[in-house]
């Protein structure tokens, strides 16, 4: 049990032995006594019931005074001792009561250092207990700044003023200075009056505004240093004693306690965010690293299988979550995956191949596939222009693979470049004997030597004779056929029987991938391998015409130059012409019995007159007008032009020539 308690039970037990007034109650123990029949005892018992009662140092002065009047000098000088001793006993008991409230303060403020963990609500606790312990008008608590060579204000208690609040003070300047400057405590009863500070205008204009007068720093000391200065101040003159300084510096302990823990825990706070910081870092790097080891090997073995520019891209959409289009040197598209078409990004490919990195496009990304220095193609990945290191490594690791392939392909176009043109240069110089072996040889390559097929030629000039050799090499590996050169002639062997048409659509392409005109020549059809070189010359003489007639840039086969290809072409191929050109009026006749071709024939020869023509054959004029309008259901509305004229008189006579016309 406490002391308190013990004393309390005592004090009600004395209370039944205490003196009572005449009415019968106990006597007022914080008055002194006013009756003129008291002794010494009398006088005596009243200090100890005003020491006991919580009396004034001015009731227990009174004691003596009042006693004057009563006693004896003998006696007066015992109550006179004993109220000294009063005074004296009632200064150590308030003594004692005010170091325990500052216990009881430091113990309040050591419980909040342990339970809260704001410590900006610790430093405010601490800072109203000194105001509150000292009786001070104001109270508050600055900290350094060692970068700016200054201490700030961090927290007030009782200011007022706006611009103390805000208050730098620089090292060794005002009192707060001094005291950070020297970590010993200063006080001064009156702070404008006293030159042991440096005074600046800026220090004095806000301890004015705030209006104060004493004031007291303590200095708040952490291992050594001083990081900072709690104050006690007044706005009217006064005295800080020793104790107050012990005080006050007790709190500042406390205070650099609450300050060196919030370091503490804010570095450690730091570091776990370091430290998960790099444990996550750590760990992308980890995922980064198996994603790209997966991706590696995904790649290598498309490679290793022989995986084409489609898988290629395929696969490297599907790893970094984009569109892929891949083109050669030249800006051709050769692969799409997950996205749409998109123009070669040139000026971008070239900035990639300079700087060996990936580099931005529009929204997008490209990187120049290259085997050295040599620009093989290049990727663009769609819609990632600012990847994550990790994809954009992934992304320049796939452009490696692809320059891999493009370098792969173009070692194998080039092989079978050599081969097919070997076989070109064979196949019209080879004797029947050779043309077994070739028959294999061609086959390896990918072409049926049995199967119908198309003779074009077009001319090599030196300076294109390289880009259109390659142009065509891809052109014949699109369509199973043969390219080479022969001579100053590029020659294609195609699968088909239009020589015509396959002319048209080769010089179409040709030109496009040259970026120049090509003139192509066609002959065929021809089955096996056996007359390809006859046909060969008839392309060349095909060619020729077309490029005589102002048609370059166009392809087209003899058949379709009319007489001019009779002139020109084979001269076995005549019955061929003749059928091409008036066909279809021989079968009407002999379908119907009737004789078209001599009335066509009759018609050209009387210079296209229907009387003259009519009297000739000894028929009405209208008879030779619906024959005519027979011939043109049969052979077109335009036969009678000068052009189509021509050609049906020349077939006319070729038939007539052969004994086909009766």
């Amino acid at each position: 049990m406490s002391a308190g308690s013990s004393y309390q039970r005592d004090q009600e037990a004395a209370a039944e032995t205490e003196p009572r007034s005449s009415l019968g109650c106990r006597r007022d123990c914080s008055e002194p006594i006013m009756t003129s029949m008291l002794t010494c005892s009398d006088y005596l018992l009243n200090l100890f019931e005003l020491l006991a009662g919580d009396g004034t140092s001015e009731q227990l002065a009174q004691v003596p005074v009042e006693a004057r009047t009563q006693l004896p000098a003998r006696d007066l000088h015992r109550v006179e001792r004993a109220g000294k001793l009063a005074l004296r006993l009632r200064n150590t008991l308030d003594e004692r009561r005010r170091h325990e409230s500052e216990l009881a303060a430091l113990f309040d403020t050591a419980g909040d250092l342990a339970r809260v963990r704001d410590p900006d609500a610790v430093l405010r606790a601490i800072v109203h207990r000194a105001r509150m312990l000292l009786g001070s008008h104001v109270a508050y608590l600055s900290l350094n700044d060692s970068r700016a060579g200054t201490t700030y204000m961090r927290v007030t208690d009782g200011c007022v003023s706006a611009l103390f609040q805000q208050v730098r003070l620089g090292m060794g300047e005002g009192l707060g200075g001094l005291v950070a400057q020297t970590a010993r405590p200063y006080a001064t009863p009156s702070y404008f009056e006293d030159e042991r500070f440096t005074h600046t205008d800026d220090i004095d204009r806000a301890v004015g505004d705030e209006r104060l007068v004493a004031i007291l720093g303590v200095p708040l000391s952490v291992g050594g240093s001083v990081i900072g200065v709690l104050y006690a101040a007044d706005r009217s003159t006064r005295d800080y004693s020793h104790d107050e300084i012990a005080l006050l510096s007790s709190l500042a302990d406390h205070a650099a306690i609450a300050i060196d823990n919030s370091r503490l825990l804010e570095e450690t706070r730091h570091a776990l965010v370091e430290l998960n910081t790099a444990h996550e870092t750590i760990r992308e790097h980890n995922s980064a690293m198996r994603r790209a080891e997966r991706a590696h090997d995904r790649l290598t073995d498309l490679v290793l299988r022989g995986g084409s520019l489609e898988d290629i891209a395929e696969a490297v959409a599907d790893v970094l979550g984009g569109g892929i289009v891949v083109h050669d040197e030249d800006g051709t598209e050769l692969a799409c995956a997950a996205t749409d078409s998109l123009p070669w990004p040139g000026r971008a490919v070239r900035q990639s191949r300079n700087s060996g990195r990936s580099v931005p496009w529009r929204t997008n990304l490209v990187c120049a596939a290259l085997a050295g220095p040599e620009l093989l193609g290049s990727l663009t990945l769609v819609g990632c222009h600012e990847p994550a290191d990790a994809d954009r490594r992934l992304f320049e690791r796939a452009g490696v693979v692809t320059a891999l392939v493009l370098l792969l392909r173009r070692r194998t176009a080039e092989a079978e470049e050599r081969v097919r043109g070997e076989l070109i240069t064979e196949l019209l110089g080879a004797g029947e004997r050779a043309r077994g072996g070739l028959s294999a040889r061609a086959r390896r390559v990918g072409f049926d030597p049995e199967g119908s097929k198309v003779v074009l030629v077009s001319r090599c000039g030196n300076a294109d004779r390289e880009r259109l050799a390659s142009t065509a090499s891809r052109y014949v590996g699109q369509h199973s056929g043969l390219a080479g050169t022969h001579g100053d002639h590029l020659v294609l062997v195609l699968p088909g029987t239009d020589a015509g048409s396959a002319a048209q659509h080769a010089a179409r392409a040709l030109g496009t991938g040259t970026a120049r005109p090509v003139t192509v020549g066609g002959s065929g059809p021809v089955e096996g391998l056996d007359g390809i070189a006859g046909k060969y010359e008839e392309a060349c003489r095909c060619l020729e015409a077309l490029l005589a007639l102002g048609r370059a840039g166009d392809g087209a086969a003899l058949a379709e130059l009319g007489f001019l290809g009779v002139l020109l072409g084979d001269r076995g191929d005549l019955s061929g012409y003749v059928r091409r050109t008036v066909g279809a009026v021989l079968d009407y006749d002999s379908r119907k019995g009737t004789d078209l071709v001599k009335t066509l024939r009759s018609y050209f020869e009387h210079d296209t007159g229907l009387s003259r023509t009519a009297r000739a054959l000894h028929v009405h004029v209208n008879t030779v007008a619906q024959r005519l309008e027979r011939v043109s259901a049969l052979l077109g509305p335009d036969w009678r032009s000068p052009e189509r004229g021509l050609e049906i008189q020349l077939a006319l006579r070729l038939h007539r020539l052969s004994g086909g016309e009766r």
